[in-house]
């Protein structure tokens, strides 16, 4: 019965009927094939990560046959179809080779060629499923093999099979064998580990001793085949990825590139390798040295002012990490001090204020409804009179709230929206004046989408990490005279003397703008700051929400930004900014400063050198509750000022008119910003009250 068989196949064989079945092309097996881990890559085209996508085998990369050893195809060739090359797809004389070793000795050996084995691969009725193929089904994979050489050339099948064929375990095709395996690519092979890889074909899961014998069998490599057949057996079967550099980078742009496309194609990135690299190096580093004072992770970001390119993406401190799933670039935490610039920029745009304003840093009480809020600055100090250059570089908290209370809250509310912070969610009542202290959680990505923007002269546009993502949406959220003003401030080392010092992290030797952030209890760290290049983000703390102990931003996260920085301008230079033409310089006491044209009144140095206008009556945060059983004109207030002379009062931006011994105003309900406004609308002082249902 077998000799008859054999007999049929070989005059099968020999008969060579023209194929009746559909075959897909070389192409569009090709372009079908999906690699189990996706290649991502930086701007350069360097692999800085890999994502397995398909837990049940490991695929990579489609590998061309012109980069394939040539010790490999001779080594397969032999093994698998010696006259690969002689016959049409079926070869009948390994059809009756193998129904005679049936009938003689008992050796189940199929007799398939290489271009039958690839036609079980590329049919799904064909592909064998433990059990041998039936005879109908070998009839199939015949024809199929017929018409796949009557369509493809040896190459491109020979190109196919080393692609989809299973050497061990999960690991199919060459390219994933070789790296997994042998740790190189296809083309790096040796004749001994060719041989290796060719006699797995056979039997992937077979033992050291049957692989050795049948290796033995393709090559003359003598000693060198013990050591890659120990090295091939040995290998982890469960190996990851080959470059691990950016996982949460790669995730995030896997997912935009998913929802655009699909497909397991390599995914170019704005990425620069090398700066990842040393990004994530110089973070671990700095977060080993605060070990000691419970410090596990940190992120950074960096991207290019001009293009809005995401250049570095460490979304944690990778085995250092409390949680190293999460990405710290997008995770949302409590913005401490990092959020003043904006305000004080809010304030300058609408010309409440000045550069050289005089602020008090004296105790406060707001009242709220949870209670009274009592603002304190970091070093628990007070500096009396203060400017407004002095209190944004020195990061003082009780000037901040005073900003907050002429801006506004829910004004604040609303361009920190406008800016991209999505956490922002809530109302300015309902943040109150903890808000100018950074009650607010933010991320770092929207941190440094909004620093860039100061950067870039007051306009906002997109970051991207694909570099066909688009560059358009600009919009402008500051003049280039505020932005110019908040970077000259956060620029300037003498002003920040007050609370840090001359020396510290963040004075260097080239321009930049930076700004330092601590949330409650040191919980966060924050560092963001550009030069004329480049803006950088670091955040420090646990991702568990525990409390670091003894870190601040200018310890924390402010050696990390410096870092980077400076690596950053290792050869490229940063210049301080030219003022655009509505910024004018005029001498104030102290020595010179920079106003927006228009807000340099005369004698203004005068005027804050002497005494200074103060509004006694309101004291801020006063709480009035009418009486309904009083009529309204018996429960008039009191506005009361200091060296008010000159000085005319506004409420809620309406002009109450001069400023007189005492001024009596009929109380409405609601909450009111009053304040003491000279002819160029200088704003000398102001106070927030509430009054309460008659």
């Amino acid at each position: 019965m077998i000799i008859l068989l054999g007999s049929v196949f070989l005059l099968l064989a020999v008969m060579r009927p023209a194929p009746e079945v559909s075959v897909p092309s070389f192409a569009e097996v090709r372009s079908g094939f999906q690699p189990s881990d996706i290649q991502v890559l930086d701007r350069s085209g360097e692999i800085i990560h890999e994502i397995r996508i398909d837990p049940s085998r490991r695929r990579l990369q489609w590998t061309p046959l012109s980069e394939v050893s040539p010790a490999l195809q001779a080594a397969v060739l032999a093994s698998e179809d010696r006259r690969f090359y002689q016959h049409g797809g079926v070869d009948g004389f390994s059809l009756a080779s193998a129904a005679y070793r049936r009938l003689t000795d008992g050796q189940l050996r199929g007799g398939s060629t290489i271009t039958m084995q690839l036609a079980g691969m590329l049919h799904e009725n064909l592909k064998r499923s433990g059990s041998p193929r039936t005879l109908s089904q070998k009839w199939r994979q015949m024809k199929l093999a017929w018409a796949i050489e009557a369509m493809w050339s040896k190459a491109e099948i020979l190109e196919a099979y080393l692609n989809r064929v299973t050497f061990r375990g999960e690991l199919q095709g060459m390219g994933a064998a070789s790296h997994v395996l042998f740790g190189k690519l296809p083309h790096g092979l040796t004749d001994a580990e060719a041989a290796v890889m060719a006699a797995l074909i056979r039997s992937p899961n077979a033992g050291r001793e049957a692989v050795t014998r049948r290796a033995g069998g393709l090559t003359l490599a003598g000693g060198a085949l013990d050591a890659a057949v120990s090295q091939a057996l040995e290998a982890p079967s469960g190996t990851g990825p080959r470059a691990t550099l950016a996982p949460h980078a790669a995730y995030r742009v896997l997912r935009n590139a998913q929802d655009a496309h699909g497909g397991g194609s390599p995914i170019r990135t704005t990425l620069d390798g090398a700066l990842q690299r040393m990004a994530s190096e110089t973070l671990q580093r700095h977060l080993l040295a605060l070990r000691d004072q419970r410090v596990q992770d940190g992120a950074i970001l960096v991207v290019d002012n001009a293009t809005g390119d995401v250049l570095a993406y460490v979304g944690g401190s990778g085995k250092l990490s409390s949680a190293r799933y999460v990405d710290g670039v997008q995770a949302r935490r409590q913005a401490g001090s990092i959020l003043k610039p904006f305000l004080y920029g809010l304030a300058l745009e609408q010309r409440l204020l000045t550069t050289a304003s005089l602020l008090e840093d004296r105790p406060l009480e707001i009242s709220t409804v949870r209670g009274l809020y009592r603002p304190k600055n970091y070093d628990e100090q007070f500096q009396g009179l203060v400017t407004v250059r002095t209190a944004l570089a020195s990061s003082l908290n009780i000037p901040a709230v005073r900003t907050l209370e002429l801006a506004g809250a829910e004004t604040f509310v609303q361009q920190l929206r406008r800016l991209g912070f999505e956490g922002v969610r809530e109302s300015g009542e309902y943040y109150g004046p903890a808000l100018a202290l950074g009650s607010a959680d933010v991320s770092l990505w929207e941190l440094v989408h909004a620093y860039r923007t100061l950067a870039n002269g007051g306009v906002w546009s997109p970051l991207r990490m694909a570099p066909g993502e688009p560059r358009a949406d600009t919009r402008r959220l500051y003049s280039r005279e505020a932005a110019f003003l908040i970077s000259s401030i956060l620029s300037d080392r003498e002003s920040r003397m007050t609370t840090f010092g001359l020396e510290n992290p963040l004075a260097k030797r080239f321009w930049c703008s930076v700004k330092t952030g601590t949330s409650k209890e040191m919980r966060d760290n924050w560092c963001v700051g550009y030069s004329g290049r480049y803006t950088v983000g670091v955040w420090v703390g646990n991702f568990s929400g525990e409390p670091m102990r003894d870190v601040s931003g200018i310890s924390g996260a402010a050696p990390v930004w410096m870092e980077v920085m400076v690596r950053l301008h290792r050869s490229t230079p940063s210049r301080q900014p030219d003022p655009p033409a509505g910024v004018v310089a005029r001498s104030v006491a102290g020595g010179a400063e920079w106003f927006i044209r228009g807000t340099e009144p005369a004698g203004y140095a005068q005027a804050h050198t002497g005494t200074i206008p103060r509004i006694i009556a309101p004291v801020a945060g006063t709480v009035i509750a009418l009486d309904p059983d009083v009529p309204s004109s018996r429960q008039r207030m009191v506005f009361e000022a200091r060296d008010g002379a000159g000085l005319r009062w506004v409420m809620n931006g309406t002009d109450l008119g001069s400023v007189s011994a005492i001024t009596l105003w009929e109380p409405e309900p609601g909450r009111h910003a009053l304040a003491l406004v000279d002819e160029a609308q200088h704003i000398h002082d102001a106070v927030h009250f509430e009054v309460r249902g008659r």
